[in-house]
């Protein structure tokens, strides 16, 4: 690896950051202590700090020291999971049901490490953005601090996103143009129907049959309506119904997700859902009542940002250590939003398979989203030392 030294040496430091707000999780839109500590060390460091776009996010802005130029925006997610922590260490969260458990405090914490480098090694021409976002576990972050102007308060000509990924290996990047990260959609089906008595069933409309012919009937708009080669999930989640074993209820509720790699999947997949629901209640006697909203659009990387990207991941790390065609993923992400108002690229850091964790770990595994989980801090230097190099090539380049 070609990391630089004095990012090297200043790891420790970083780590400690890192392990400080894994301590103090905070949930989206509440991370006032994360961002608190975020401002006063950019501030610390001479940099410029805005705040209170989408409540908790912190700008923090660099000029370089030889003129205007390009503007590039460097992303970091900050908010936590209201998650119990299984983990024992020292760092173990101190806010009960609150966890750091996807590594945004290692992904605040590098760009942080960036940030105080670049505010020290200001001989470049242009501008660098650093882009603390809250609330990206299912509030939107992003989009919000859109809305409240950070591309006309920061109109950067490019954007570029990070996050840790478990079982690729530890220092490794993977990135793939194109979608790589699906959208993220919920539906609520209510299916209304005539309620009564179990010994009559003939005096009611059924909607409990009737919700289970819906659930097997949406499947087949994974098998019979999209093509083959389109990737989609369409996954029943909930389905409640009822009170009692002898009463027939009035309604039941059905709830669940669907995800794609295009817009033009989703529109299809939510015509069917609602086409098949109204049609195969209406066949039972009930009514279908639909909620479908659309929570994060499909993630698609700009083909040359990936390019560029990848230059400097294999600069940094190797050729060999870099995946330029990784498999995207069913999960998504909301920096999916900044990737529709601007051309920018998002990639994958290797975690490794877990044991990098410290002494008094939980016996899950370390995947995101778990209680076990815990970011590798050995990420730290190659996280901060490929955030360096990105805004420097980027800006020498333009």
């Amino acid at each position: 690896m070609h990391l630089l030294p004095e990012i090297i040496d200043s790891a420790e430091a970083v780590q400690e950051i890192r392990r400080d707000i894994h301590a103090h999780p905070e949930l989206r839109f509440e991370e006032n202590r994360t961002a608190d500590l975020v401002a006063e060390a950019l501030s610390s460091w001479g940099i410029t700090v805005y705040r209170g776009m989408a409540k908790t996010g912190v700008v923090g802005r660099i000029d370089g020291e030889l003129g205007p130029g390009k503007m590039i925006g460097l992303r970091a997610d900050m908010d936590a999971l209201p998650l119990q922590e299984h983990n024992n260490f020292a760092h173990t969260s101190r806010n009960p049901g609150k966890m750091h458990a996807c590594g945004h405090d290692g992904h605040t914490a590098m760009l942080l490490g960036a940030a105080q480098y670049l505010s020290n090694h200001r001989d470049f021409k242009g501008t660098v953005i650093f882009i603390f976002q809250p609330a990206e576990e299912g509030g939107a972050g992003a989009n919000e601090m859109i809305k409240d102007g950070l591309f006309k308060e920061f109109p950067c000509d490019a954007v570029f996103g990070l996050h840790n990924w478990p079982g690729l290996a530890e220092g490794a990047f993977g990135v793939t143009a194109g979608p790589m990260m699906a959208s993220s959609n919920t539906f609520e089906i209510t299916i209304k129907g005539k309620g009564g008595h179990a010994a009559l069933p003939h005096n009611s409309a059924d909607p409990v049959l009737t919700g289970a012919q819906v659930v097997l009937a949406l499947q087949s708009i994974i098998t019979r309506n999209k093509r083959p080669v389109d990737a989609a999930v369409l996954s029943v989640t909930q389905f409640h119904a009822g009170e009692t074993s002898n009463v027939i209820p009035d309604s039941a509720f059905i709830g669940g997700t669907i995800r794609t790699f295009t817009l033009e999947v989703l529109d299809l997949m939510e015509q069917r859902l609602r086409e098949i629901s109204h049609s195969v209640a209406s066949a039972f006697d009930c009514q279908a009542e639909i909620e479908f909203s659309r929570k994060y659009p499909p993630l698609i990387n700009h083909a040359n940002e990936v390019q560029f990207a990848s230059e400097v991941m294999s600069e940094l790390v190797g050729k060999q250590n870099v995946d330029t065609a990784i498999d995207p993923t069913m999960g998504a992400e909301d920096f999916a939003f900044m990737l529709l108002e601007k051309p920018g690229c998002y990639v994958f850091l290797g975690n490794g398979d877990g044991d990098h964790r410290s002494v008094g770990h939980g016996m899950g595994p370390c995947h995101l989203h778990n209680p076990s989980y815990d970011f590798n801090d050995a990420l730290i230097p190659v996280g901060v030392s490929y955030w360096v190099k990105l805004a420097q090539r980027y800006l020498e380049k333009n």
